[in-house]
């Protein structure tokens, strides 16, 4: 059965926050369902998510809602267990709208997860989401 794997024991970190306005657009409005909060990161040439499960999960699918005019074009998702280094599982290319967009992922097994977000729509490197999630099966 596919649930959302994101639980409040997921330790998150984001490459910035606009402003390092963290009470504004910090990186917990990623996971909180409400349509009127998001993370805005800050400029750059390469925004990312890392996302550390407390147990093994597999990963089938990613989620994610934009702010039209603060997406990526290509992004990147990377996974590992334990020390591993991060490998990469899919490359990805979201749509400039404000729709969740829905990307299939290969099965993979991690407790590790990083989206890097390249190639943005927006002339500064800004990146704006309103919800991720990860979907797939918690491992025992």
């Amino acid at each position: 059965m596919i649930h959302s794997l994101v639980c409040p024991e997921t330790v998150s970190r984001v490459s910035s926050v606009l402003n390092r306005n963290s009470r504004q657009f910090g990186k917990k409005y990623l996971f909180d369902q409400d349509e009127e909060t998001c993370w805005n990161s800050d400029q750059g040439p390469c925004q990312w998510v890392t996302l550390e499960f407390p147990q093994r999960i597999c990963v089938s699918q990613l989620q994610i809602q934009f702010q039209g005019g603060f997406s990526s074009r290509r992004a990147r998702l990377e996974g590992s267990q334990g020390s591993e280094a991060l490998h990469n599982i899919v490359d990805f290319y979201p749509e400039d709208n404000n729709s969740l967009q829905t990307f299939s992922v290969p099965a993979a097994e991690v407790d590790r997860l990083k989206v890097t977000f390249e190639d943005t729509t927006d002339f500064f490197g800004r990146v704006v989401i309103y919800h991720l999630r990860v979907l797939g099966e918690k491992k025992v």
